[in-house]
């Protein structure tokens, strides 16, 4: 197996180069929706609000699959630190056979439950037909995005996170041409409104998961897949299950506080729907740095792990930590002073939209540098392999802190949906503490999953021995 460059040298460095081209690619990733919602916000507030009450709904699907890539790229990085090439290979396609066979469950369900989903949400009658159209589309390509997600998760366990950025590069240029001709029509194209947007989507992630495909079989970037790679192994899907099980709770919550959080809104009516909805954009595009870095700490902290480079590790955690509080936190000031020129971005035409979703962004922007540090810090706990803390830490903070206070703020005092608003950065501020003081206390630096599962490496090493006996018959 190759030198990693990432188990020695600068700190900084090794983060940068890890962190960077992850921040590029998560917002081209992004972009996906950004320029959907570009493109949208141009037919009025009720379109925009029809995407905005969808897409809690969406998250809620792909976040109980989500679990599992969490697993395969914590389980492929420290291998990978350890130096075990036929067991990242082996992960590698685990994963990605388990969160696909999910996938395709998961995008049937939700096409069929979408219609009860939106009643269930009590949208507004101009909102309903747009949402289901763009809602069922959406969990079509749930199989498509999920797929690729995974083949992300997979590069960046083994360090090559240049790659995905050129893909997704590629299919968001072809997504911003897409979208216009099949929102507005054009010649023999049908105009299809908001359910365009989400048909431009799938189709270009549609290519992006058969070019990922293709790499990973070449085996040319840190992975080789293999057919017989792809054969179900029981004791590693159990592994896998047992640590990813409790990520994919964390992120089912959290979409469940959004949707639940999306059932007070809608109570105010499509003007502050729509102002959610184009503040969410702004803030979904501000996670993109602390998701980005966040992934690279859980990478890097991970593979040192794995060689057992605890001290680079744990210096490792700090730097991430501090620097994902300090670039939110200016940021959150950027987006404090020019609140109502980047809501506009979104909706221009709509003065009403444009007020709502200022008020929205300026009262919680200034809490960012609180969120960094949490994503941050779980990043390193996750990398430990402790998906449990994550999980728990996103009940307290959804559950117990953002939606009763939401609640209590909107419906029993004379804030109203202003109260909504002021929940947000309260549960993130109090959340952010919490997993500071866990982190301090250092339990995290006791775990070291490849230890654990040694077991699995050998059965897979005796399998391996095997098939070449047969072979050699």
């Amino acid at each position: 197996m190759e030198k990693n460059p990432l188990l020695e040298g600068p700190i900084l460095t090794s983060l940068l180069k890890l962190a960077v081209p992850i921040m590029i690619a998560n917002l081209l990733q992004a972009a996906y929706q950004l320029v959907d919602a570009f493109w949208v916000g141009r037919l009025g507030g009720a379109a925009v609000a029809s995407v905005s009450v969808s897409t809690p709904v969406i998250f809620l699907m792909i976040a109980l699959g989500t679990g599992l890539a969490i697993a395969g790229s914590i389980l492929i990085a420290q291998y990978y630190g350890a130096g075990n090439q036929k067991m990242v290979n082996h992960v590698a396609a685990q994963t990605l056979l388990m969160v696909i066979s999910v996938s395709i469950v998961l995008a049937a369900i939700g096409f069929w439950m979408s219609p009860y989903f939106l009643r269930l949400l009590g949208v507004a009658p101009d909102v309903y037909v747009n949402a289901l159209g763009f809602m069922r589309i959406a969990f079509i390509g749930m199989v498509f995005s999920f797929s690729f997600m995974i083949f992300q998760s997979i590069m960046r366990g083994v360090g090559r996170v240049t790659l995905p950025v050129y893909i997704v590069l590629a299919t968001v240029i072809l997504n911003f041409a897409l979208d216009p001709l099949f929102i507005f029509g054009w010649r023999w194209i049908p105009a299809l409104g908001v359910k365009g947007a989400a048909l431009a989507t799938l189709f270009t992630q549609s290519i992006a998961i058969v070019i990922g495909f293709a790499i990973l079989l070449r085996g040319n970037h840190g992975i080789h897949l293999r057919l017989k790679d792809f054969k179900p192994d029981y004791p590693h899907i159990k592994k896998a299950f047992k640590i990813g099980f409790p990520s994919s709770i964390e992120q089912s919550m959290r979409a469940l506080g959004i949707t639940a959080i999306t059932f007070l809104i809608v109570h105010f009516g499509t003007v502050t729907v729509a102002s959610y909805g184009a503040g969410s954009n702004l803030v979904q595009l501000i996670l993109i740095p602390a998701l980005g870095l966040s992934m690279a700490i859980s990478t890097l902290v991970g593979q040192n792990i794995g060689a057992g480079n605890m001290v680079r590790a744990g210096k490792i955690a700090k730097l991430g930590a501090l620097v994902g509080f300090v670039s939110l936190t200016i940021l959150g000031i950027i987006a404090y002073i020019f609140a109502p020129e980047l809501i506009a971005f979104f909706v221009p035409n709509d003065a009403a939209v444009i007020e709502g979703g200022t008020i929205y962004l300026r009262i919680g922007c200034l809490s960012w540098g609180f969120l960094g540090l949490q994503l941050c810090l779980t990043g390193v706990l996750r990398a430990t392999g402790n998906t449990t803390l994550p999980m728990v830490l996103t009940l307290v903070s959804q559950w117990v802190l953002q939606f009763p206070l939401a609640y209590i703020l909107s419906h029993h005092t004379t804030l109203g949906k202003i109260g909504i608003w002021i929940a947000f950065p309260a549960s993130t501020i109090i959340t952010a503490l919490i997993t500071l003081y866990i982190y301090t206390k250092g339990d995290w630096k006791k775990r070291k999953l490849t230890d654990k599962i040694g077991k699995l490496s050998a059965l897979v090493e005796e399998e391996t021995i095997k098939e070449g006996l047969e072979v050699s018959k």
